[in-house]
């Protein structure tokens, strides 16, 4: 049997930042830069249709009381007053929130953030799990945040893609973290506790759809980004987000119908809640 010596194996073993550098090889990133210009796309979209500075400022529009999420809007019938003055009546339906809302944005700030997040762990994230793969753990973590605004924010249109932004934070962090990299070490680690920290600290964020999503992703990419030995059967990369998304409306579709019990009167609902990093 042959033998190394110690240091030649630690030579042969680069160190974390340049593992975590080339952890995924830089190839075209079709999703990341489609989901960047669908996002970006629809925010034109409510700039041309409401022609309301609200929707450039970070004000609510008509667009996000049709198309934002809320725990009351799926229970009973509401009704919003938007910044421009005017009154929009929402049904206790509306299904297709749990995704519309996280496609919208609350003025340019807002999306810029977003979309600046997106565009720096898209690159690092799909060219190694694949496209399927990597649409897949976006739209998971975006169904774990709008779980997270159900059950945890109360009052308020919540809109915006951070839901999704911080599903792919976290599970870049534990990726890195089951293929041995300390993810603090990389600036992956610290940015998820520093957004983590804003989200606790400035009022009229969405908590419950940033920790949502943070957990959501932090569940898919323990399995999804694992190295291979450790993974499990190859059917579990895309099975996992699958569970997760399901599980997460699942959970939603109970916590509106046990809410629903209890809904006896119209109120009036409050401000937005922004969904960003």
């Amino acid at each position: 049997m042959g033998s190394h010596c110690p240091d030649c194996v630690k030579a042969a073993k680069p160190d974390a930042r340049t593992r975590a550098r080339f952890w995924s090889a830089r190839q075209p990133v079709l999703i990341t830069m489609s989901l960047i210009a669908i996002n970006v796309a629809i925010f034109v979209y409510v700039l041309i249709v409401t022609r309301e500075p609200a929707a450039l400022s970070g004000g609510v529009t008509d667009v996000h009381l049709q198309f934002g999420l809320s725990k009351d809007v799926l229970v009973q019938p509401i009704a919003w007053q938007s910044d421009d003055g005017g009154i929009y009546i929402t049904e206790p339906d509306g299904w297709y929130r749990l995704i519309t809302s996280g496609f919208l944005h609350f003025g340019i700030f807002h999306i810029a953030f977003n979309m600046y997040f997106l565009y720096v762990l898209g690159p690092m994230l799909e060219p190694g799990l694949g496209r399927i793969n990597y649409l897949l753990l976006y739209m998971a973590s975006l169904l774990g945040g709008s779980l997270g605004v159900i059950v945890v924010d109360s009052g308020g249109i919540t809109a915006g893609a951070s839901g999704a932004v911080f599903g792919l934070l976290a599970a870049a962090s534990v990726g890195l973290w089951r293929r041995g990299v300390n993810p603090f070490t990389t600036g992956i680690g610290t940015t998820l506790l520093l957004n983590l920290f804003i989200t606790f600290a400035i009022p009229g964020i969405s908590i419950g759809g940033h920790i949502g999503g943070a957990v959501a992703g932090a569940i898919c990419g323990a399995v999804m980004l694992a190295p291979s030995y450790r993974r499990g059967p190859a059917w579990a990369v895309w099975a996992t987000p699958v569970a997760v998304g399901i599980a997460s409306v699942g959970a939603v579709v109970a916590r509106v119908n046990a809410a629903g019990c209890y809904a006896t009167d119209t109120s009036r609902g409050s401000g937005p809640r922004r969904s960003t990093p």
